[in-house]
């Protein structure tokens, strides 16, 4: 937004184009913000190698119609780690020390019809995931389609996988990929297989109309935007990931402790992983034993098992795979070692989960807590007024300020206001600064909440000082570390817009939790009272003019309308309908029905009661 003390530069200071060397150095990530906001993925982050993403979505977006934009980007900057013998130290101490709680709670609400999660951050909600019970999940799930028709000019395929619409398939999606860079590829011990080379003008021979393929779902239709799939197939489970279409090993680099990853890297080289399978070692792998990995590649050998004879004997299109339920994902995903507890409301949902634990993390069992009392478990927990707060247009900051939030189709927009906080003269920078650090933090959080992908634009007050926007702009970045979405931010222009991408492989929980209005057809409003007796008075003119006058001495007109209308014109607008009786000689008759949408209204012969005029439909 506009700020109306806006200071004026100094006449040393000299205005900035747009574009120029900055624009160069950052040619090569122009479409990378675009593509992680698009790009759908599997675990807390994508596996294989994406550097063929911007040609992929350029494809997918021209297959389903949809207009490409194409924001600038910079890649966030990597936090900085301690190193040396001090680091060691540090560590070594924290070792012996008794842990503290970190106040990170999950609470879990498991109804009939759908399921909540939440996760707390000293009392704050800081995610939310919902899930209806009778939606399929399709993401991350592994198919047996069939092809339907091969695009050479967009180089993709489109595939049969049993839903309303064809899984888009790109043929980079086809050819073997390599792992992506967030992963230390590890040699395996032994020769690896001879990967069978193929191109892309080998794929229509291959994989010709009519044909079997197995493919596995990136993100689920969007808008008008079917599926996206892969050949890239992988299955997660708690410590490790299982390819079951390579033989690469790979180990995130998110470990960083150089001890550590040596340890890890003996221990995945030591598995017995097949020879023309892959695996890669998750974070939550850190400080584990070799016990939990041999564990939980023996439950993933078994699932793969289970997929290959789907395949082998079930007739496509089908799905082979299904995404474990949000219960068990909670338990994959979220169950990490700085969790302190775990609430879940539903007896038989509790068994599973302590179940599910079990196998996976026997010790982190007594974590995992059953609610019994009658009050909802969201009441409790003061989730249920977090949600109504940060799910309604305007949020409230504690500063006095607020957020503007408007999910539209193209984009996100999110204002920043001042409110209550109205800082002047020299305390103006200060107050300004203060309330835009609070929205960025409350932005990063809102973000995540919601579920809100794609581009986002974010007005900040404006702020005078260079070094107050970067303290903003490292705000931003410095949150969004914690979001497990792909995320690109780009500096604060000189319009005080930050432009940003996050990725986005689902529906938001808007579109989710709510329909289009099917009075206003999603308008958010409709034509007031005024607008509609405007409107009726410049239908009856022109029915009065086009008359002929020979035809009807005494010529009566009806006007059937929306009660809110026929008050309107009953009382403020009652001098104009008269002059307008005498002036064409007919008189008006008005009648309301309450069945009529405020923006209906009909327009009859008196005498022989034939319709003249119908504006608008009937709701």
């Amino acid at each position: 937004m506009s700020n109306k003390n806006f200071g004026k530069r100094k006449k040393s200071q000299s205005f900035r184009p747009s574009g120029g060397m900055r624009n160069k150095l950052l040619k090569k990530e122009v479409e990378k913000g675009r593509e992680d906001m698009e790009n759908g993925r599997l675990l807390d982050e994508p596996v294989f190698d994406h550097t063929h993403e911007a040609e992929i979505l350029k494809a997918e977006n021209k297959a389903f119609g949809v207009k490409e934009e194409k924001p600038e980007d910079t890649p966030p900057p990597q936090p900085k780690e301690e190193t040396g013998i001090i680091a060691q130290v540090k560590k070594f101490v924290r070792k012996l020390l008794p842990k503290k709680p970190s106040g990170k709670e999950i609470i879990i609400s498991a109804e009939s019809l759908e399921t909540r999660v939440g996760i707390m951050k000293s009392k704050q909600l800081e995610d939310f995931t919902m899930e209806r019970n009778n939606d399929e999940r399709i993401v991350a799930s592994i198919y047996k389609g069939k092809v339907r028709n091969l695009e050479d000019r967009l180089e993709a395929a489109f595939v049969d996988i049993g839903i309303e619409k064809n899984a888009f398939l790109h043929y980079w999606d086809i050819l073997p990929a390599n792992l992506e860079k967030q992963y230390e590829v590890i040699e395996r011990k032994g020769k690896r297989r001879k990967t069978p080379r193929i191109s892309k003008k080998d794929i229509p021979k291959k994989y010709p109309a009519g044909s079997e393929i197995i493919l596995q779902i990136q993100k689920g239709p969007i808008g008008t935007k079917g599926p996206r799939a892969t050949t890239h197939l992988s299955i997660p489970g708690r410590f490790l990931v299982l390819l079951p279409n390579s033989d690469q090993l790979g180990i995130s680099k998110k470990i960083s402790d150089p001890k550590e990853r040596k340890r890890l890297k003996s221990i995945l080289q030591d598995l017995d992983i097949p020879d023309n399978m892959g695996a890669i070692l998750r974070t939550a792998g850190e400080g584990r034993r070799k016990a939990y990995f041999v564990r939980d590649l023996a439950m993933l050998m078994d699932q793969w098992r289970e997929v290959k004879d789907r395949i082998d004997n079930e007739p496509a299109p089908t799905c082979v795979f299904r995404e474990p339920d949000l219960i068990e994902r909670t338990v994959r995903d979220f169950l990490t070692d700085d969790v302190d507890r775990i609430l879940i409301d539903n007896k038989s949902s509790f068994d599973r989960m302590q179940t599910l634990i079990g196998k996976v993390s026997p010790n982190s069992k007594k974590k995992v807590q059953h609610y019994s009392e009658a009050q909802p478990i969201f009441d409790k927990f003061g989730i249920t007024k977090q949600l109504e707060a940060a799910f309604s247009r305007k949020v409230n900051l504690k500063s006095g300020g607020a957020l503007v939030i408007d999910e539209t189709e193209a984009l996100v927009a999110i204002d920043v206001n001042t409110g209550s906080h109205k800082g002047g003269g020299k305390d103006q920078s200060s107050t300004i600064l203060r309330v835009n650090m609070e929205s960025a933090e409350e932005v990063c959080r809102q973000l995540k909440l919601r579920n809100m992908g794609g581009l986002i634009v974010i007005d900040f007050i404006d702020m005078k000082h260079a070094r107050d926007r970067k303290k903003v702009e490292n705000k931003m970045k410095e949150c969004l570390r914690k979001d497990k979405a792909k995320t690109h931010v780009l500096a604060i222009s000189q319009l005080g817009l930050m432009e940003m991408t996050r990725q986005r492989h689902s529906e938001s929980v808007q579109s989710t939790f709510h329909d289009e209005c099917h009075y206003c057809n999603g308008r958010g409003n409709i034509k007031s009272p005024v607008t509609m007796s405007v409107e009726i008075q410049r239908k009856l003119t022109e029915i009065m003019r086009s008359r002929d006058t020979a035809e009807e001495s005494d010529f009566i007109l009806r006007v059937v309308v929306n009660p809110n209308v026929l008050d309107r014109l009953r009382r403020e607008d009652e001098d104009l309908i008269i002059n307008f009786e005498k002036k064409y000689l007919v008189k008006l008759e008005f009648r309301a029905d309450t069945s009529f949408h405020a923006e209906q209204f009909t327009i009859l012969n008196g005498t022989n009661n034939r319709e003249l005029v119908s504006v608008g439909e009937q709701h």
